[in-house]
């Protein structure tokens, strides 16, 4: 029989090998995450349990990103219940509020190698699947189950397997392809499958890219996100992490496989406009003023974004009614964007550069729009009241479109 990257894991993970695509199998987790935000639930839920000890203090990461530093007494007191389980629990891998968005540290920090079964209290999850794994979101109930048990159930999912192909054109990347991809099969387009994004344009991309890929699976309903291991991803592996792994690969004649062919030559840059991640035009066709410009998340907050954006930014001002609000996915990743002048560049041309966390991204920290403002931002979703009031708009671009935009104070080609 032939079987899919996400068959053979769950096999594996669960130890039925008889199980395919639409079986509900009992799999073993290799990482459990759970972050400031959401963590405080799974918490209280798991001492409902009652169960004394986590099942595996080495292979769950806490780290805090969404509301740091703490914004209100609510957000310090979520802070407090964390540290304290932490504490309790002799959890091995918690980052305080200097670290970065959980999706950066994950892989950065080694947690993430191909062949586990990763999963998150956060939707996103699936951007680790970029180093073949599969990793998925969970409620917080069930991370409580998690916790006590160091197992979870999944229905196998079926795949779409989009085969991508082609040369990118000057500034059209991984962030474009995504959108374009999620524009065509709609926000549901698939709903709990596996996505795995396959080609020579995928070959060619970096770790980086291929998270960005990845890390918007959800945003058409997937399971799950997954790129094919390659020589890349092997030394960046090696580069971040000691753990053992296995590889395991896609099977072309998988009965619970479809293949969707997708040539990227002459694609565009594009831009997600209000209120849906699929209400996807080509940036050519969108004219609108805007009030801010978020750079950074989970999808585009790595230091080859902030290159890309400097690169534009550089000896250039941003637009006088516009402002730009600029934050690195990790302390890292701000580490490097200091040592290659990046940030000087981001400060000269006028932007504010703000600590590593999830910012704006999800309407309850840093940088929030107000009534009637718009918003161009290189993160995953624009849906109402994402960013800040119900009343304004969320676009949603590349980096390149982002710092092209700051420039011009309008939805802009970048050149």
């Amino acid at each position: 029989m032939s079987y899919t990257m996400s068959e053979k894991i769950l096999r594996k993970s669960s130890g039925d090998y008889n199980a395919e695509a639409g079986d509900i199998v009992m799999a073993n987790i290799d990482v459990a995450m759970t972050h400031d935000l959401t963590g405080p639930l799974s918490v209280q839920s798991f001492e409902k349990i009652g169960t004394e000890k986590v099942w595996d203090k080495s292979k769950i990461v806490i780290p805090f990103d969404h509301q740091v530093p703490a914004d209100s007494i609510d957000s310090a007191n979520n802070h407090i219940i964390m540290r304290k389980f932490v504490k309790e629990q002799g959890i091995e891998n918690f980052y305080d509020v200097n670290a970065g968005v959980c999706h950066q540290i994950l892989p950065e920090m080694g947690h993430v190698v191909p062949g586990e079964v990763i999963v998150g209290t956060d939707s996103h999850t699936c951007t680790h699947g970029a180093l073949g794994a599969f990793a998925t979101g969970i409620g917080s109930t069930d991370m409580a189950m998690v916790f006590s048990e160091g197992q979870l159930w999944f229905k196998i999912p079926e795949t779409n397997r989009f085969n991508i192909t082609g040369k990118l054109k000057e500034n059209v990347y991984a962030k474009d392809v995504i959108l374009n991809i999620i524009g065509k099969m709609g926000a549901d387009g698939s709903t709990y499958k596996a996505c795995e994004f396959a080609g020579d344009t995928v070959q060619n991309m970096n770790i980086s890219d291929r998270m960005v890929l990845c890390n918007m699976a959800i945003e058409m309903g997937g399971k799950t996100g997954l790129a094919e291991v390659d020589n890349k991803t092997i030394d960046y592996v090696k580069k971040h992490s000691n753990k053992s792994y296995e590889v395991f690969d896609t099977d072309l004649d998988a009965i619970s496989l479809d293949i969707i062919d997708i040539d990227v030559s002459n694609l565009e840059p594009q831009v997600a406009c209000p209120h849906n991640v699929d209400n996807v035009k080509p940036v050519s066709e969108v004219d609108r003023q805007i009030d801010q410009v978020f750079l950074g998340s989970c999808t585009n907050g790595r230091i080859e974004d902030l290159r890309d954006a400097a690169k534009i930014l550089k000896g250039n001002k941003i637009a006088k009614d516009t402002r730009m609000l600029v934050i690195p996915a990790s302390r890292n990743v701000y580490e490097m964007a200091l040592d290659e002048g990046l940030i000087k560049i981001f400060v000269e041309a006028g932007a504010l550069v703000s600590a590593p966390c999830c910012g704006p991204c999800l309407g309850g920290h840093t940088g929030l729009i107000g009534p009637g403002e718009v918003s161009l931002s290189t993160s995953n979703r624009n849906f109402k009241g994402r960013q800040g009031s119900p009343e304004g708009e969320v676009y949603l671009s590349s980096a390149a479109v982002a710092a092209a935009s700051a420039i011009t104070g309008r939805i802009t080609l970048p050149k």
